[in-house]
């Protein structure tokens, strides 16, 4: 059976999301009335893994030659059902789930829509701009944003796989050898230094007693691991979760800042692709908190436009939240004085994301020396505390 994600509004007036089985889309929206819901929005998604092939390199490539399609080809005036049919044929690895898309487009569901019952290909960012376009009349600019953004995105990736190949085989070689030393070595050694009946350095000791322990409690880490398992399900699979892990993100010491400004990247650029389609402010914020899957960005969103609603303006608002910085706050307050905030929010995006690249490649770049570092000290440690047993050893037998 089908699953409906939707929106519904209470008889107290409160906003309520949630997933509901059903046969079609009319079933589902009478099983709410009959819950005393007002439906807002009714849209079907697809199951997990429905149609889609290869890994998901290749379908985030497939994502992209569509999404290049139809930038290529709705300016050349084709109808949007034959342009979803000829940029299908592009991206044969998700071409069945846009086969369905160009179906529920013929029966006449609004495109933004029908690539939402997909929503494993195409996220939340994709859907909202889309459906900005076909608001405002500019599918066509809408798709070429998302395809120079998709690009943008991919380049990024494939830089910072590259940078990552390096550190990955070195944490990887670093992790076994201390798996070595701790698993084989040290404990061969602590026969021997307990055969001795010297007495042990105080690190030697530590390091003994730590090895020891490791391997005689394992069920401890075994027990650990499960533990953080579990807390990852958790904080992926319900909403508290997902709230308890944007803020622990949010605070990370070294993710922080770039998580940040991602957020405030993903806000200011919806909101400008938004108001450049013609959508009033307080709609264009709303639809923006729609779109957002981090619970921290929407609730801040959701009060940014409450300020706004009362009168304040939107650079006030964006002032008043720590995702946002100085730059983004001076670029909305220019666009709000020249009345071109469209303009201003998108060049804010722009700078957002830019920074993003470049911290991120910063990033990577100091894992490098971090892991030789704690690497090299974990083993330098070793081999001293057992070093200076073995030389204490030889001086009391001399």
């Amino acid at each position: 059976m089908p699953t409906f994600l939707y929106r519904a509004v209470d008889t107290r007036g409160r906003t309520t999301r949630g997933r509901l089985p059903a046969a079609t889309e009319e079933v589902a929206v009478r099983d709410l009335e009959a819950r005393d819901l007002v439906p807002v929005e009714v849209r079907e998604i697809s199951i997990a893994g429905r149609g889609r092939k290869g890994s998901g390199a290749r379908q985030r490539s497939a994502v992209l030659e569509f999404t290049r399609g139809m930038a290529a080809l709705l300016p050349a005036g084709m109808p949007l059902a034959r342009a979803l049919a000829v940029s299908a044929v592009a991206a044969r690895d998700i071409q069945p789930a846009l086969d369905r898309v160009q179906e529920r487009v013929e029966r006449g569901d609004e495109l933004a829509r029908a690539l939402a019952g997909e929503a494993a290909l195409f996220n939340p960012l994709y859907i909202g701009m889309v459906r900005a376009g076909e608001k405002g009349g500019t599918l066509a600019a809408a798709f070429q944003r998302l395809a120079d953004h998709l690009e943008r995105e991919g380049d990024l990736r494939s830089r910072l796989i590259s940078m990552s190949i390096y550190p990955v085989m070195l944490s990887a070689v670093g992790l076994v050898s201390v798996l070595v030393l701790v698993l084989f070595v040290i404990p061969r050694f602590s026969v021997l230094l307990a055969s001795s009946g010297a007495p042990l350095p105080g690190s030697t000791a530590f390091i003994l007693g730590l090895t020891t322990t490791l391997t005689t409690h394992w069920e401890v880490l075994l027990a650990l691991a499960a533990v953080a398992v579990m807390t990852a399900f958790w904080m992926r699979g319900s909403e508290a979760g997902r709230r308890a892990a944007a803020r622990l993100l949010g605070r990370a010491p070294l993710v922080g800042t770039p998580r940040r400004q991602v957020l405030a990247a993903r806000i200011t650029r919806m909101t400008g692709e938004l108001l450049q389609s013609g959508a009033p402010l307080l709609s264009a914020l709303e639809e923006t908190e729609h779109c957002l899957q981090d619970p921290l960005a929407r609730e801040a969103t959701s009060r940014i436009r409450e300020q706004v609603r009362e009168g304040g303006s939107l650079n006030q608002a964006i002032g008043a939240h720590a995702l946002f910085g100085q730059e983004v706050v001076q670029l909305v307050a220019l666009g709000e004085e020249s009345g071109r905030l469209a303009d201003f929010l998108l060049k804010a995006a722009d700078l957002l994301e830019r920074r993003i690249e470049r911290t991120l490649e910063r990033l990577v770049a100091m894992v490098e020396p971090a892991m030789i570092i704690a690497f090299g000290g974990i083993i330098a440690l070793v081999a001293l505390s057992l070093l200076q047993a073995i030389y204490g050893i030889n001086t009391g037998v001399l």
